[in-house]
Parts: structure tokens; sequence; C-alpha cells
């Protein structure tokens, strides 16, 4: 359904799931497990899989937070997509890895829900992707000492959100991790 009719893949993209930007975290443990099953169920059905990996002034490449947390490994020939801004498209070859690798609906997960993770699916979808958000595959850092809502509040409203974007000719929407089809 996505505009891009020669491209009938599904991938999944796993965003910022790093060291620094889920520690502490809620469900931090949990939100990991689902991302490692829909990898490995990614895999087993030769579903792209697809990195996204955020540096800036206070996440330096390189250094141990900028890192993917330890319970999820990148296969070597599995894309990574540095970023230096939220949207995962934003000057960086996200789309050109895509193009040719025949995707057309992104499934995304990670972190952080209020930050990167819409950016990432608000991109998705203006450039023509149907961008589906794990419902239970993402989460964000307590900020209510800045005025946020709590964290929970925050992924339940992300949730709630998604569930209702619509674009003409794109799909949109959550799903949980369990009802995830990459075929």
């Amino acid at each position: 359904m996505s505009l891009f009719p020669d491209r009938p893949r599904t991938a999944l993209l796993v965003v910022d799931v790093q060291n620094d930007v889920v520690a502490g975290a809620p469900r931090r443990d949990e939100v990991v497990a689902v991302i490692g099953e829909l990898v490995e169920r990614a895999r087993e059905q030769q579903a792209p899989v697809v990195w996204v990996q955020h540096s800036d002034e206070g996440l330096p490449a390189g250094s141990p937070g900028w890192a993917y947390v330890p319970e999820l490994v990148r296969r070597d020939d599995e894309p990574l997509i540095a970023k230096t801004y939220g949207d995962s498209f934003e000057d960086t070859g996200l789309e050109a890895v895509l193009a040719d690798l025949g995707v057309g609906t992104l499934v995304v997960a990670g972190a952080q829900s209020d930050m990167c993770i819409r950016s990432t699916l608000h991109g998705a979808l203006v450039r023509g992707y149907d961008a589906l958000l794990v419902s239970d595959g993402h989460t964000t850092e307590d900020l209510t000492a800045y005025g946020a809502p709590a964290p929970e509040a925050v992924v339940a409203h992300t949730n709630l959100y998604w569930s209702g974007q619509r674009a003409p000719g794109r799909r949109a929407g959550t799903v949980a991790a369990a009802e995830v089809a990459f075929g």
C-alpha cells in the first residue's frame, strides 16, 4: 500500500537501542527482549533488519554509551545507519538502503518514543512508506523533571497518537510485536 509499488518488502527498523539511550528507561529489559524477538523473527522470515544509531554532543560515536545494548547484536550483512538528527531519514543513507532492499513498509521499534521514534515514523510516512509502530517495542527516558509526562504515559500517548495517523496511499498505525508479520 506504500507509494512504492515496486518495493513489496517489509523491514524491521531498530532505532537507537543504545546503552545511554535506554539506560534507566522503564521496561528497558522487556522492550529490549521484544525487539530481540522481532529481530530473530525478521531474520527467520528473511526480512531486512536495518539498524539506526544516533550520535551527538552528548552521545559521542565510539563511546560506551553510544554502543548498542549487548543483548542486540547486528549481523555484518545488516545495514547500519548513522544519524545525528531525530528523523532516521534526515541527512542519512536510509532511503537508498531501503530502495536497494525493495522495502516499502517499515516496522519501527526502539527509543526514544517521543523523540527519534516519532520523528522517524513521520519521516517514513511523508516520504511514502507504510510505517507501523511496534506498540510494545519502544520506550523513553524519564524527563518528568523537565515537565514531561511520566515515561509510561509518553509510551501510551505515542501509541495512541500513531494509531490515528493516516496519509493517502499509505498505511500507518500500531501493531503488537506478537502480531508483526514480515511476509
